[in-house]
């Protein structure tokens, strides 16, 4: 009996191995929001790191996290490093390419709670009156993210932080804009 138990565990584990590796190699998050405003003033909110204090989803799940802003003040070579409870964790952002009202691509260093390193980019388009503001995340699944993956929607959670930021950034551009 303890023969056949071990080996339907054995199956079970080599079942879950394969779920695991035919999980995607690599990921990429997506949203994008419409504001009702000029590349020129939407831009500055993201490229100058200190600002995404005013809009940042995770600025507001730990407002006692801790920011030390290295480098230039704005665009390539800004950094950020930032320490918060469980849910900001801790990490690095370096500002690697930044066209103005064009561009922006971040290289992100997540250290805690786990270490991963992604890319974020934020693109602007003129519409007319306003920018389409799209916010995107990709990076390489090891087998850890592979796991997570079968457990949680990473593409739902982020993406949901995404909406939020978009939209904080959204109110607060089109109320400046109407001062």
């Amino acid at each position: 009996m303890l023969h056949i138990i071990l080996i339907a565990i054995a199956v079970i584990v080599v079942l879950f191995l394969i779920i695991v590796a035919m999980q995607p190699a690599d990921f990429r998050i997506t949203r994008s929001a419409a504001i009702s405003a000029t590349p020129e003033k939407v831009f500055p909110l993201v490229n100058v790191l200190k600002s995404w204090e005013i809009w940042s989803p995770w600025a507001k799940m730990d407002p006692n996290a801790k920011h030390v802003y290295e480098g230039p003040a704005a665009g390539i070579a800004a950094i950020m490093r930032w320490s918060g409870n469980r849910k900001v964790g801790v990490g690095v952002m370096t500002i690697t390419e930044s066209r103005p009202d064009e561009l922006l691509r971040i290289k992100l260093d997540f250290l805690k709670p786990f270490k991963v390193t992604n890319i974020a980019e934020f693109t602007f388009q003129a519409q007319g009156g306003q920018t389409l503001v799209t916010w995107s995340m990709s990076g390489e699944n090891n087998f850890m993210g592979k796991v997570f993956g079968l457990i949680i929607n990473c593409d739902k959670m982020i993406g949901g932080d995404f909406e939020k930021g978009l939209a904080k950034m959204k109110w607060f551009v089109e109320l400046a804009s109407k001062k």
